[in-house]
């Protein structure tokens, strides 16, 4: 993983570094009269450097190197936007004359950016990093000074990328070399500085810091830069060159989104969702000065916006009292924008979004050095769970990456239904304006109907999917489909005067495809029935209304009717996310059916390894007769407490086929044998004592030792009727619940015959109501069973093998030779003497002789189980082949 980092980190520093030297050449072969490099050839290479700056950016953000990460992706939407831009220029879309007002507002954002991230560098001693902000920072003044003045500025933009071409180039050719050494061969100052983490560090770890925030900032800041100066008279309006900046910010908001529900950080997610889809409308708005039209936006949209606005700052100031009022000057944006439905960006709506442009960068710089330093500049991050805990009927949801884990699967990414909810609330909304056929693109529809109700809609759909959720994707992907197709047609010019049935077959087959989501939804709840069911009377209003049959009224009653329901869906959504109690109910499902996941009995108590006093809900549990299942060093297992000959039954009985997959015995230490000890040989208790806690399991002869751990009747099902397996797990919470029940039986945590459990999910999943609680601890951290000693001979001085597992056989056997070595008998293990392959000690023996000696000395160890005259155990392999 080291070397991996090592890898993408000298991608993103030689990608910075060829950039520079792209841009450098440029400026210092250029003159007033020509430039030295094509506009359409200078904009194809920037946007190329700015996908593997991307690329790089990404995967470092998923390795979290917060500020690497930040960096590199504010580099690359640089590039991006100024590529593009270029390209423009170059492909006669944009006149010359209008390079400096096109540039002039992204290079004037991304100059502050810069500073401010070189400003968190200093302060976090980021010596290459803060050397490239800066001179960047200073690169893009100075851009803009040479844009007035072409011999002003452009050869120290030249100069400043010099610095930057130089010290990337070093420090990236370093870091490969380092990678292709392995580590052997490092130059000065390129070593990477490891993250400090984890607790009494002071800073956060890894888990609960969303890296890709100060990009989402940026993109604040670089979309207000392009509204607001316009109003301080820096360009004279909105033109078809400010696309590039805002769609840039839009696709790289789009990327902070799924990148913050990777984060697990479901409220981020939404907020970004939601400033894409105003950026890419007003670029959208923008592009359509080119053709001189000016659309008027629908007043209910904007207004609904707001609303959506308000109530996710309110949900957000769980995370820090600064992100709720920082989301609100985006209610005061959407306001703004209501009032003057031309949507002109002027005025009001610009001075708005010079107010975004100050706060974004104060964020910015509050955000960047929160999340790298162990010294915290406040936010009011425990202002609002201070006054929820005044109240007695509210119950905060305790936020860690856990609680998001789906039942019935393993995702990386958290629940982003909110965000898709949020979606179909906008669509429909946006279809309420009256408009005419023959001028569809005079009201502004297109943008929201087809981004918020198509793309992210996707989006939502993909997250979903990863997260097991069939039914919920498939409804995200056929509305956003439905959205998209419906938002083109009708309100993007291909509609026309056209009517008949032709054009509502497409519209039928959505129909028929919805019909079995709603019919899906039965099983799934009442909201998601109704929520189904008026999406039927949204894609019938579009049916009427490609026939010409539409009756006055009716889209606007069922818009309205879809998007109440929405709305409480999203609701819904963010109180799940943020309280235990109150919920806002979504209804039961109308058809249940037996199994898993469908019964008529809730899913059992899930609680997370890492809190003592989830172990301790679980020991209770299993006190009272219940059986959970439990992370192991190895996989989930099925365990019941010895002491309730009831639940050892139940754990038993609740597997298929498992009258010939006997059950183990497991403790805490081996202290929890004290009272049997006298009845086990002193060899066994050393080599016990020796081996453990570790993953081996090892098989000994059955006893009357068994009767004291009050397992009664149900002694049976532990072990065959001459030997048992026992084992001491090397894992802290299984030992620390094994100490609170005692002594426990264990079975695998699947059917029989099933592979074996990696993660808590599973153990519902494939057990379902039989499970009275799981302790969840994420995935496995091995998925190999442990290894299996047969220990029925060990007097004798011989020990075998049913499974070699996780622990390997000359482990095993070097640990049986060390305890062999402290007792007076001196017996060594042939075994261990035929791995080691020691010499001869008997040279001169003839063949016959030496043969004669090896059938005398030869040992039961064996990969299978020895046949029931040569071993006590009397076991069939299969026995074993289930123990955890």
């Amino acid at each position: 993983m080291a070397e991996l980092e090592s890898l993408h980190f000298s991608v993103g520093i030689l990608g910075i570094s060829g950039g520079s030297l792209l841009l450098l050449v440029n400026n210092y072969g250029s003159s007033p009269d020509k430039d030295f490099i094509p506009h359409t050839a200078l904009g194809v290479l920037l946007l190329i450097i700015a996908s593997l700056l991307a690329y790089s950016g990404v995967r470092r953000s998923l390795s979290q190197s917060q500020l690497f990460s930040s960096v590199c992706l504010t580099v690359s939407a640089l590039w991006c936007g100024s590529g593009l831009v270029y390209l423009l220029v170059g492909e006669g879309l944009v006149g010359t004359t209008e390079l400096r007002s096109s540039l002039v507002p992204g290079l004037a954002a991304f100059t502050l950016a810069f500073l401010i991230l070189a400003t968190v560098s200093v302060l976090q001693r980021e010596v290459v990093l803060l050397i490239i902000s800066l001179s960047i920072s200073l690169a893009c003044g100075h851009q803009i000074a040479g844009l007035s003045s072409p011999g002003f500025g452009q050869s120290a933009t030249a100069a400043c990328y010099l610095l930057v071409t130089l010290v990337g180039a070093y420090f990236g050719c370093g870091r490969l070399l380092s990678f292709i050494t392995q580590g052997r061969v490092e130059a000065p100052g390129t070593g990477l500085r490891r993250r400090a983490g984890g607790q009494g560090s002071g800073v956060r770890a890894p888990e609960d810091c969303n890296d890709v925030v100060p990009v989402g900032l940026v993109m604040n800041l670089l979309s207000a830069s392009v509204i607001a100066c316009p109003l301080l008279a820096v360009v004279p309006q909105l033109a078809p060159g400010h696309v590039p900046w805002l769609w840039t910010a839009a696709v790289f908001q789009l990327v902070v989104c799924v990148l913050s529900y990777r984060s697990m950080d479901s409220l981020t997610a939404t907020f970004y969702g939601f400033t894409s889809i105003l950026r890419f409308t007003e670029g959208y708005s923008a592009l359509l000065t080119a053709f001189s039209i000016h659309p008027s936006s629908p007043i209910p949209f904007p207004v609904v916006f707001a609303v959506l606005f308000f109530i996710l700052a309110l949900f957000s100031c769980q995370k820090s009292l600064a992100e709720g009022l920082y989301q609100l000057f985006y209610v005061a944006y959407t306001i703004a924008l209501a009032a003057q439905p031309s949507l002109s960006f002027q005025s009001g709506a610009q001075g708005v979004q010079a107010a975004i442009f100050v706060v974004s960068a104060v964020m910015l710089l509050v955000t960047s050095y929160n999340n790298v330093s162990a010294k915290r500049i406040p936010t009011g991050e425990g202002v609002f769970k201070a006054l929820v805990t005044r109240v007695s009927s509210l119950t905060l949801r305790p936020h860690d990456r856990h609680s998001q884990a789906p039942y019935l699967g393993y995702s990386r990414y958290a629940d982003a239904e909110v965000l898709g909810h949020a979606c179909s609330v906008l669509a429909v909304f946006s279809i309420t304006a009256s408009m005419g056929d023959r001028a569809p693109l005079g009201v502004l529809v297109l943008p929201w109907a087809v981004v918020a109700g198509g793309v992210l809609q996707l989006l939502v759909g993909s997250v979903a999917f990863s997260r097991g959720k069939t039914l919920e994707s498939m409804a995200f992907v056929l509305y956003g489909v439905m959205w998209s197709v419906w938002g083109l047609t009708r309100y993007g010019g291909l509609y026309g005067d056209t009517r008949g049935f032709n054009l509502a077959v497409g519209i039928i087959s959505f129909l028929l495809f919805n019909s079995l989501v709603t019919v899906g939804a039965l099983f799934l709840s009442v909201a998601w029935v109704v929520y189904a069911a008026t999406f039927h009377l949204i894609i019938i209003s579009f049916l009427l209304d490609a026939m010409g049959a539409l009756p006055y009224g009716y889209d606007i009653g069922v818009s309205i009717v879809f998007g109440l329901m929405s709305f409480y869906c999203f609701l819904s959504g963010l109180f799940s996310l943020t309280f235990l109690t109150p919920q806002l109910p979504l209804g039961r499902a109308l058809v249940r059916l037996s199994g898993t996941g469908g019964g008529g009995k809730d899913i059992c108590l899930h609680v997370p390894a890492r809190k003592a006093t989830a172990v301790h809900q679980i020991a209770e549990i299993m006190k009272s007769g219940g059986i959970c299942g439990m992370p192991t060093d190895t996989v989930y297992v099925l365990v019941a407490a010895c002491n309730r000959p009831d639940a050892v039954e139940k754990a038993y009985k609740c597997k298929q086929q498992a009258q010939d997959r006997p059950m183990s015995l497991w403790v805490s230490s081996i202290n929890q044998l004290e009272p049997v000890r006298s009845l086990l040989s002193a060899l066994l208790w050393d080599f016990m004592s020796a081996a453990w806690p570790s993953s081996i399991s090892m098989v000994i002869a059955r006893g009357p030792w068994m009767e004291m751990f009050g397992l009664g009747e149900s002694a049976k099902h532990i072990g065959t009727p001459q030997s048992i397996a026992i084992r001491n797990p090397n894992c802290a919470v299984a030992t620390h619940l094994i100490n609170l029940v005692g002594p426990i039986a264990v079975t695998s945590a699947n059917p029989t015959g099933e592979a074996d459990t990696t993660h808590h999910n599973q153990v519902y999943a494939k057990l379902g109501n039989k499970v009275d609680g799981v302790l969840c601890d994420g995935p496995s951290p091995e998925n190999i069973a442990s290894t299996v000693v047969d220990c029925t001979k060990i007097d004798s001085g011989h020990i075998g093998f049913f499974r070699v597992g996780l622990i390997p056989k000359s482990q095993v056997l070097q640990i049986f030779e060390e305890v062999q070595k402290r007792h007076s008998h001196g017996q060594i293990n042939p075994g261990f003497e035929a791995d080691l392959i020691e010499p001869d000690p008997n040279p001169n023996l003839t063949d016959p002789q030496r043969n004669t000696e090896e059938d005398n000395s030869e040992s039961t160890e064996s990969s299978t189980v020895p046949p029931p005259t040569q071993s006590p155990a009397n076991m069939d392999t299969s026995t074993l082949a289930t123990q955890p």
